[in-house]
């Protein structure tokens, strides 16, 4: 069952009481969905309703939210609290667009110390979304909605010290802009690596775009958006160019049934992430200390904080 939390670990609200299991009747399968956590209280309810909308479409399922970092309730106690419930096979779902660290190292160390913890329960690991055409036709409507179709588009994206996931944002802003008509696309992050948002900003004007539209490739709101947001207000204050926002993601329905997909996917032993260039195998120059490391380790402290804390 569903009972999102806010930062503090109130509960804000309550999944639909049509669809809580009756005492008896708890379900034995369950899904974990395993967010980042922000310090945005509003990306935090957004992250949330997100796991709403896939417990409604997957009523079979006990459907809980957990956060890495930053946000309550953290995902090892969550699980922990699934078990007790009566889930005996749980996927522990990544809710994040690319294969980066968390979701390579972080979230399969909750699967790990789960097993620790529970090693009768059948604990599996599923994949980040990944680009899929669910989340392009969502994107698309977004920037449609804003006035931002067919234009010159710039898709800002979470930097990470990972090639391969910088490398799968810029396959999602090029097909991105084949599926919106975009007339040229241009790519930044946030943060981490390169371009930064004020120098793919600075692309655009010297690309001649007078006007153009900017999508964020995040799921939820969260201080990565609002200081791109305010990078993008300064642009425009300095330049007089308008930029179109075509916003993020969000609780789309559209990303549900995404995660059901991947859910079944991973009990089907099919999973989706890419590992063929991914710089935990890959041996990357100034990386080459990754290959071959632990899940859990070399990767974010705060999240291994997060976990610890909460258990101990």
């Amino acid at each position: 069952m569903l009972i999102p939390r806010s930062t503090t670990g109130i509960p804000i609200g309550r999944r639909r009481t049509t669809s809580i299991p009756v005492a008896g009747e708890s379900p034995t399968e369950g899904l974990l969905l395993v967010a980042h956590g922000s310090a945005c209280v509003a990306g935090v309810r957004e992250a949330l309703a997100l796991g709403e909308a896939v417990a409604a479409r997957r009523p079979d399922l006990d459907v809980d939210v957990g956060f890495l970092e930053l946000a309550q309730p953290p995902a090892g106690p969550v699980l922990d609290a699934m078990v007790e419930r009566g889930a005996r096979h749980i996927v522990v779902q990544p809710m994040m667009l690319l294969a980066a660290g968390h979701g390579k190292s972080d979230v399969p160390a909750i699967v790990l110390e789960g097993r620790e913890r529970h090693p009768h329960i059948d604990l599996v690991f599923g994949s980040p979304f990944g680009v899929v055409p669910e989340l392009l036709a969502v994107a698309q409507k977004n920037l449609a909605d804003a006035g931002g179709a067919g234009m010159p588009l710039l898709v800002i994206a979470r930097g990470t010290s990972d090639p391969d996931a910088n490398g799968e944002a810029v396959r999602a802003a090029r097909l991105l802009a084949e599926w919106s008509g975009a007339t040229d696309v241009e790519v930044g992050f946030t943060g981490v690596t390169w371009p930064s948002t004020p120098d793919a900003l600075e692309r655009m004007v010297r690309l001649g775009h007078e006007r153009f539209a900017v999508f964020f490739w995040f799921i939820a709101n969260g201080k990565l958006i609002e200081r791109a947001r305010d990078q993008i207000a300064d642009f425009t204050a300095t330049t007089g160019v308008p930029v179109v926002d075509g916003g993020y993601f969000g609780p789309d329905p559209g990303l549900a049934e995404v995660v059901s997909r991947r859910r079944d996917e991973a009990l089907a032993g099919r999973p989706r992430t890419n590992c063929d260039t991914c710089s935990f195998r890959a041996p990357w120059p100034g990386l080459e200390d990754r290959v071959g490391q632990e899940q859990g380790h070399g990767h974010s402290h705060l999240a291994a904080e997060h976990r610890h804390t909460h258990h101990h």
